[in-house]
Parts: structure tokens; C-alpha cells; sequence
């Protein structure tokens, strides 16, 4: 029996993604993403806060590169992808953490557009879509008049 490792995320970007290159000329992009589960009231009057849970993105290549020119902090994001755990020893104690490792990413909401704001286009060109990611593209936005339709401003 085959099993299976994907994570869907759409959340809020924390910070600009940050971009190192390794050795061999081999971008890599981090960044924070948050999602938030909204708190209620319950019946007999106690309120339950929102919940807010940090995830750990991590984006490889042309799919870094391009996050590096169009994500910025604030912005709602689709996230496609696997969960990773990495381990390492660091003064005696083994130290793990789990990432999400991005296959695909799509923006659903840039905050400078509806601030009448100049922005680049934050969209991949069809040429980048198709070297970012073999896979089906996320929903369209509610710029492209996609399924999400407003709900995530």
C-alpha cells in the first residue's frame, strides 16, 4: 500500500522570504506562513480566541526565485506541498524541525493592489508556471474570477 505526504496551506505570508544560493548556484527561499483558526462564542457566553499556528516554508530553485521577486509580507497564499522533517546535533542535543517544502504556491490577495498601490506582476508567466511545477495550478484568484471569489481578504 503507497501513502502519502501533502499539506495544503492558505494563510498569510509573516516576513519577505529570505534567499540564500548553495554552492552550486541553487536558490533556496524560507519564510513564515500563518494560519489562523478563528475563535468563537460559545454557547454559555465563554470566548474562544482565534489561534494562530506558524508554518515553516521552504522553496527550492525557480520556484525560490520567483518568491523572492513576488511575495512580500501580508500577502494570502496557497501553499502546495510535503512535509520535510530535518535533524541536526547543535551543542550536544539533537534538534529537529518540520518544513513544508513548497511545490506550489499561488498568490490570492496582494494588499497593494487594493491600496491603489503600483505592484510587478505577482503572478508566474505561463512559461515560469510551467518550469515552477509539472502539477495542476492552484485555484485562481479572485483577480482571475476563481473559485475563492473574495472570501480571503
Amino acid at each position: 500500500m503507497s501513502s502519502v505526504n501533502k499539506v495544503i496551506l492558505i494563510g498569510n505570508v509573516g516576513a519577505d522570504p529570505e534567499v540564500r544560493y548553495l554552492d552550486r548556484g541553487v536558490a533556496i527561499a524560507t519564510f513564515n506562513l500563518a494560519t489562523t483558526e478563528r475563535g468563537y462564542v460559545m454557547q454559555n457566553g465563554t470566548q474562544v480566541p482565534d489561534v494562530t499556528e506558524w508554518h515553516s516554508i521552504v522553496l527550492w530553485r525557480n520556484l525560490a526565485e520567483w518568491a523572492q521577486q513576488n511575495l512580500k509580507k501580508s500577502m494570502k497564499v496557497y501553499v502546495e506541498g510535503k512535509l520535510k522533517t530535518r535533524s541536526w546535533e547543535k551543542d550536544g542535543q539533537i534538534r529537529r524541525k518540520t518544513e513544508v517544502v513548497a511545490e506550489n504556491i499561488q498568490i490570492l490577495y496582494r494588499p497593494d493592489i487594493y491600496r491603489n498601490q503600483p505592484a510587478a506582476d505577482a503572478q508566474p508567466s505561463n512559461d515560469e508556471a510551467d518550469s515552477l511545477n509539472d502539477e495542476a495550478q492552484a485555484p485562481q484568484t479572485e483577480e482571475q474570477g476563481g473559485f475563492f471569489n473574495g472570501l480571503f481578504r
